[in-house]
């Protein structure tokens, strides 16, 4: 019998046994090969093993349940009024095409990537959890450690789940193959109290830093802060408002953490500058690996970046073999006009190439601008292996100018400490030279977008606080359908319990 890759991936192998390289860092990764998980565990260092292999589907760009592209930053780009799909034409990546006009299907759209992959970070952690406690010659503090590690990820993997399809499997142990396709939807509350239990359970138990070795490799304040994004996303103001003061300590100043504003906006996104003191939880990419085409499924490198370069570039700056994803809408250019953040976030490729005499290809949907923070630089080439595959730029999930606004926001709607959020707020603008404005949901709402545009999280921000179907109307977002994503049609079929979203 041919097994499907569903909702549960791994159920009976542990799936890419991976090596951690302390040459750089603990998420560059290499593959080793597949293990059974009945032999596995032996020792330690298998141990180890097996956790950063629970780490991976937090870097995976290719796979999903239909092994293509699949790195988050594009969809989540397209469906927003930041961006624009774009590519090479109307059918260049679907995934894309399909969320960034909302005609996607259950057959059609990014949804494959985002299940499978979460799914495959949740049997990994689920597996983890519960050989770690057995592992021979492992010392207690080491066991808390990984344990701790453990619940952040399969948090981390449902919070993702629960926020793009709102109705999953809860599912927190591991699986023989024949229960996999057993398993009914859970309550958002449920998925939501678990994610809260695992973040609550690691917290204590989690290191306030680590070395360099270990960047990437998940900190006390990284749980705390993604515990008080998961309480704002619940409405639950007051203790997200705590819970993220935790993290930020006093605005402007320097966290229990360790985490202070960067002062050159610009310098958070260069790949020189990793790890920075704003970067809270950052994902690790690879320059490298000297992979090509060859390496499908393996790449640890950025190749987002590749995707958002100007089309047969000629100028300057800029790398000449990009595919054009992901162009600016005029919306984002124009309400980001004379802001300092502007030269950072958005790349005027136009006026860049006419300027020196030089072509490129606008490509579909192109409007002349391109990302910037993400942009394929010629000073960050990498000449081994396949250039447009081994690009070296780390993606910060959480920062702390995103961790300040969201304490803002939760402030003011739980009616807390307006002067705090106020101090908050204008932090973040003090940084780039602008000065302060009245603590307002409305000014905490614009400040996010001009802090944090194109780093996916505009998406989430417009459905969560109900402003999607305005300001996605242009784009055709259907209300009460698009604030979710469906589910994929392999999961659907063949007499498994999942039922499809309403509206799919």
């Amino acid at each position: 019998m041919k097994i499907k890759y569903s909702i549960y991936t791994g159920a009976v192998l542990l799936a890419m046994g991976v090596l951690a390289s302390c040459k750089k860092s603990f998420l560059e990764l290499q593959p080793t090969g597949q293990f059974l998980e009945t032999n596995y565990y032996a020792n330690p260092q298998q141990a180890f093993t097996a956790l950063v292999a629970a780490y991976d589907p937090l870097v995976t760009e290719t796979g999903g349940l239909d092994n293509t592209y699949s790195d988050p930053l594009g969809p989540l780009n397209a469906a927003s009024d930041d961006c624009f799909a774009g590519g090479g034409g109307s059918s260049d990546t679907p995934d894309w095409q399909t969320i960034n006009n909302y005609t996607m299907g259950p057959a059609v759209g990014p949804q494959a990537g985002f299940w499978g992959i979460n799914f495959q970070g949740v049997n990994r952690t689920d597996v983890l959890l519960e050989k770690l406690p057995n592992v021979p010659g492992m010392d207690a503090a080491t066991l808390k450690r990984y344990t701790a590690e453990g619940h952040f990820l399969r948090a981390h993997y449902y919070f993702d789940l629960v926020r793009i399809f709102k109705n999953v499997p809860l599912i927190l142990t591991s699986l023989q193959v024949t229960d996999v396709y057993k398993q009914p939807q859970a309550t958002p509350e449920a998925v939501y109290a678990q994610v809260e239990a695992d973040l609550t359970a690691a917290i204590p138990d989690l290191p306030l830093t680590v070395v360099a070795i270990e960047n990437g490799r998940v900190t006390q304040g990284a749980a705390k802060a993604l515990l008080g994004k998961v309480y704002l996303y619940e409405k639950k103001w007051a203790q997200a408002a705590s819970t993220l003061a935790e993290v930020n300590g006093t605005p402007g100043g320097t966290s229990t953490y360790g985490y202070k504003l960067q002062t050159n906006y610009g310098d958070i996104f260069s790949p020189t500058n990793k790890f920075n003191s704003e970067s809270i939880f950052e994902l690790v990419h690879s320059g490298a690996q000297s992979y090509g085409w060859g390496n499908w499924g393996q790449f640890k490198s950025n190749i987002y970046v590749q995707m958002v370069g100007p089309r047969s570039y000629t100028g300057p700056l800029y790398y000449s073999g990009g595919w054009g994803f992901n162009p600016i809408t005029p919306n984002l250019v124009a309400a980001m006009k004379g802001d300092p953040r502007y030269p950072y976030t958005i790349a005027n490729i136009d006026s860049i190439a006419k300027a020196n005499g030089k072509t490129y290809s606008d490509g579909y949907q192109g409007s002349g601008y391109y990302i910037q923070k993400y942009a394929p630089l010629l000073k960050n080439v990498v000449t081994t292996g396949t250039i447009d595959l081994n690009w070296p730029n780390d993606y910060i999930e959480i920062r702390l100018a995103d961790t300040y606004l969201m304490e803002a926001e939760a402030l003011i709607n739980a009616g807390g400490d307006a002067s705090r959020a106020a101090a908050l707020l204008n932090a973040v603008r003090a940084r780039v030279g602008l000065p302060a404005i009245a603590a307002t949901l409305d000014n905490i709402y614009n400040e996010r977008r001009l802090e944090l545009a194109t780093e996916g999280h505009r998406w989430f921000d417009l459905v969560r606080t109900g402003r999607a179907p305005a300001a996605l109307a242009f784009k055709g977002f259907k209300a009460g359908i698009n604030e979710i994503l469906p589910i994929p049609l392999t999961e659907t079929l063949n007499g498994t319990m999942i039922k499809q979203n309403p509206g799919y």
